[in-house]
């Protein structure tokens, strides 16, 4: 049976956990706290429930803690960097705000980063324009999960699109991946023992797949034979060639960009290194930035306004997540057992106590 833990007490665990494998102090605030923003935010896929692929890859060597990233180009509104297979949290994290930085000299600001890790949950770091009042994207491409409409197996990465614009109440957050789910869902339900609802997924021949075990398992494999379906689904006909074009689209901005692996051959033999997109837009470059704002929150608002069938009131993106926070900081935030038992493992392992029951 899902506990809650408080907050504070699950970032001194993950923090002394990912020290101890050899990230540097700040690097592993940065780190923990993503995954601590996520499951506030009830983003489960992307919470503490992923420290054990962190783990993994910390302990294989596919993320390198004591590398440092690299500026290797740096002109005008625009710069790549080199993330030399760090800590992804941490290379985003700089990233975006060297992108804030050229958005407040020039409008605008896009920062190409190659040879990184996963970064967590993509909204975090469009939220770090959004905080200082400039609209954030951020995209990375990620190992296959994703058919291609028609396709047969994985070769697209989930490839998530995040976008922050301030607003209020709250600022305007959309974050998904372009998938029909994330992979970090499909674990979800694992450790729920739930089926896979809906034709989200395909099996190794092709066939729709229910069962999320069976999915992690074929992910895993070099192969990934079958894989998850784009936003829409199956075919044509429910517009899945849509999720499939804007999946294409986060590879060209990421990988194609930063001349960064594409998804396809991430994972496969020793072909590591994620790729990034981030851009900030500072909006007093286009006029009266509290004015824009204002705007925004009124269309916002309009749309909170409408009239609905069957629930409360029409959402927009972020609103639910904005909820969220404020009661899971105060309550505590939700872990599964296999969670916790995952920590068990991995803190008995590292010598480490922990006080989770």
């Amino acid at each position: 049976m899902s506990k809650r833990y408080q907050v504070s007490v699950l970032t001194q665990l993950l923090t002394q956990i990912f020290e101890r494998l050899g990230v540097a102090p700040d690097e592993s605030q940065q780190l923990t706290t993503s995954l601590i923003d996520a499951d506030l935010r009830g983003i489960r896929s992307h919470g503490v429930q992923r420290t054990g692929m962190y783990v993994k890859k910390l302990r294989s060597g596919q993320i390198k803690p004591d590398q440092s990233l690299e500026v290797v180009r740096n002109e005008g509104a625009v710069a790549v960097i080199d993330g030399h297979f760090g800590v992804g949290q941490h290379v985003a994290i700089t990233a975006m705000k060297l992108a804030i930085e050229k958005a407040q000299a020039t409008g605008v600001g896009i920062v190409s980063v190659r040879q990184s890790n996963h970064f967590g949950a993509a909204g975090y770091y469009a939220r770090l324009a959004s905080a200082v009042g400039m609209i954030g994207v951020a995209m990375t491409n990620t190992n296959p999960l994703t058919v291609p409409t028609h396709g047969h197996d994985a070769f697209l990465g989930s490839n998530p699109i995040a976008v922050a614009v301030p607003a209020t109440p709250h600022d305007f957050i959309f974050d998904a991946a372009m998938s029909t789910v994330s992979l970090g869902k499909f674990e979800m339900l694992k450790q729920l023992d739930r089926p896979i609802p809906g034709t989200w997924a395909l099996d190794e021949h092709g066939e729709v797949t229910h069962d999320a075990g069976r999915l992690l398992q074929n992910m895993n494999q070099p192969q990934r034979d079958g894989g998850v379906l784009p936003i829409g689904g199956v075919g044509e006909t429910d517009a899945g060639y849509k999720g499939y074009g804007l999946a294409l689209i986060v590879e060209l901005l990421t990988a194609g960009l930063a001349q960064g692996p594409f998804s396809a051959d991430l994972g496969r033999g020793q072909v590591v290194g994620i790729s990034h997109f981030f851009m900030a837009i500072d909006p007093a470059w286009f006029g009266d930035a509290t004015a824009i704002k204002q705007r925004v929150s009124e269309l916002l608002l309009r749309l909170r306004q409408l009239p609905v069938n069957g629930v409360s009131q029409v959402s927009v993106a972020g609103d639910h997540e904005w909820a969220a926070v404020d009661v899971n900081r105060q309550r505590g935030i939700v872990l599964e057992p296999a969670t916790v038992a995952m920590l068990k493992r991995v803190t008995d392992s590292l010598n480490i106590k922990m006080d989770l029951v």
